[in-house]
């Protein structure tokens, strides 16, 4: 099993996986985000991503207000840098885009343990599916993203599941 906890896994990946590594790198995200306990999360780690797939990367955080901030403060130079103040999931969350070479990173904050967090729960679900069901599957996800569809319903319409499939994936025993 991969150790998603360190983005070092990315310069053994794909090309485009070695190339967000670079990037990651280059602008030193994971090492400004550090005080955050900052998790990628998303398709390009699990090679599920399309062209335009992003770099998302989760934060926790204990006052919103406060992350802002620092993200203002840390990014607000960056290309195409945007924040917002949500209500996600019933707990307020900061989220921050920006571009950083041929990569957007959106960057989201709330108060809760990065690990806990669905973004980091579904991958890592989404991940042992991947491995269990194989390279067909796999391309199946990636045929039905291409063809419109996000992720986790991507992964629900294959697998049969039912209601919500962002709760339903979270239920599937692997």
């Amino acid at each position: 099993m991969i150790d998603f906890k360190n983005i070092e896994y990315l310069k053994e990946g794909n090309p485009r996986q070695k190339e967000a590594f670079k990037a990651l790198k280059k602008y030193k995200i994971f090492e400004r985000l550090a005080d955050y306990n900052p998790l990628l999360t998303g398709t390009i780690p699990i090679g599920i991503d399309l062209p335009e797939s992003d770099l998302d990367v989760i934060c926790s955080c204990s006052s919103l207000k406060s992350f802002e901030d620092f993200l203002i403060h840390e990014f607000q130079k960056e290309e195409q840098f945007q924040i917002s103040i949500s209500h996600q999931e019933k707990v307020g969350a900061v989220v921050c885009s920006f571009m950083i070479d041929a990569f957007e990173v959106e960057v989201f904050g709330q108060d809760k343990p990065t690990e806990h967090q669905n973004a980091y729960r579904h991958m890592l679900k989404e991940h042992q599916l991947l491995i269990k069901y194989g390279e067909k599957f796999r391309q199946k996800v990636i045929a039905l993203k291409e063809g419109g569809l996000k992720t986790e319903p991507a992964f629900a319409k294959l697998l049969g599941l039912e209601g919500d499939p962002y709760q339903a994936l979270l239920n599937v025993k692997v």
